[in-house]
């Protein structure tokens, strides 16, 4: 079986353990930046509007796969349904929400919004034409099955590589510290951070140290760098940086609106780090709330704060649940245990 991989790249570090997982159990495969050999309007380089199907040809002619995996809804995608290969769709992000939040929001000027409705287009296409979608955790499966009733579907658990997470030094925070480590990309997301203005306000004495940054950022800043208690270090270097963040941390937190199958939350695991969710979307398939940490629910500050204050005050109890967070993640997220459960579905949806 010859897999051809195009994907993006945010996330291309990650689909390369993929690749390489799935070479070690005999499915030859070839991982490419879907943009170099396909691309179009409305691409943000206005260059790549007039490239053509030249290299994606050759691509195919050359490599002469099976099936195509995509990990966005992008012209190599189109290109893809076009040759009538089997196209998997790995979908990570709760598309339809995000599109609505993206329509009221950074995408709702005259030029940026007859973009986001070819996006629309291109991906609608693609959700309808693929061979099966692959939702990113069950919740998410869930949404996928109300938008396209009529497609397959099949839960794909994003792995992680264990062995790349391990404490290291390097980084000096001031303790009692929790971090966050999380993209502000869409306001239905980013916004629910807000409420940290009143954790921030009833833990004077706690370190906040947020890792991220995106279109949504200054609205975070403009509210929270009010509070001295709050540190912004902006984008880390991946996965180094981020290690080393991790290592010095005394608990992760993930506060968002929205979040399907966040890696941040299983790397924290993986350090060791107690952990404290929002619960939404794919975020208790993520840990063990009560056994790896703790999930709270949106806009409780109060329960937010109480989590806090007992992962702080109770050191064995910290250490008890990163040590099964650990385990977990291990057992559950593994990109062995990803990559099997990938091949099976490959092979029930090709002929050979």
């Amino acid at each position: 079986m010859k897999l051809l991989i195009g994907g993006s790249s945010s996330f291309f570090f990650h689909l390369k353990e993929f690749s390489n997982k799935l070479n070690e159990l005999g499915v030859e495969t070839k991982l490419v930046l879907d943009t170099d050999y396909c691309d179009g309007f409305p691409s943000r380089k206005i260059i790549n509007w007039f490239q053509t199907k030249k290299r994606f040809n050759k691509l195919i002619e050359d490599f002469k796969p099976d099936a195509i995996f995509i990990d966005r809804q992008k012209h190599f995608g189109i290109a893809a349904l076009e040759k009538n290969i089997p196209l998997f769709v790995l979908l990570r992000g709760h598309y339809w929400s995000e599109l609505a939040w993206y329509k009221k929001t950074i995408y709702k000027s005259f030029p940026k919004n007859i973009a986001i409705q070819k996006w629309d287009q291109i991906a609608k296409r693609i959700f309808s034409e693929a061979k099966i979608i692959l939702p990113i955790c069950k919740y998410l499966e869930k949404i996928t099955n109300e938008h396209v009733p009529n497609q397959k579907t099949d839960v794909f658990f994003e792995g992680v590589d264990a062995t790349r997470w391990y404490k290291v030094n390097g980084m000096k925070l001031k303790h009692p510290c929790v971090g966050l480590v999380q993209y502000a990309n869409w306001w239905g997301k980013t916004s629910e951070m807000l409420i940290l203005k009143k954790v921030l306000e009833k833990l004077p004495d706690v370190q906040f140290y947020w890792v991220g940054h995106g279109p949504f950022e200054e609205r975070i800043l403009t509210e929270l760098e009010k509070y001295e208690n709050f540190h912004w270090l902006g984008k880390l270097e991946y996965p180094d940086k981020v290690r080393e963040f991790l290592s010095e941390i005394d608990i992760y937190a993930l506060i968002t609106g929205m979040d399907l199958s966040p890696l941040s939350l299983k790397e924290a695991q993986l350090m060791k780090r107690a952990v404290i969710a929002t619960n939404v979307g794919g975020n208790p398939d993520m840990m063990k709330d009560g056994v790896t940490g703790f999930l709270v629910e949106k806009g409780n500050h109060k329960q937010l704060i109480e989590k806090i204050k007992l992962l702080l005050a109770d050191k064995k109890l910290s250490e008890q649940m990163g040590n099964e967070g650990k385990k977990f993640i291990e057992e559950t997220y593994s990109w062995e245990v990803a990559a099997k459960k990938f091949i099976r579905i490959l092979n029930s949806h090709v002929k050979k």
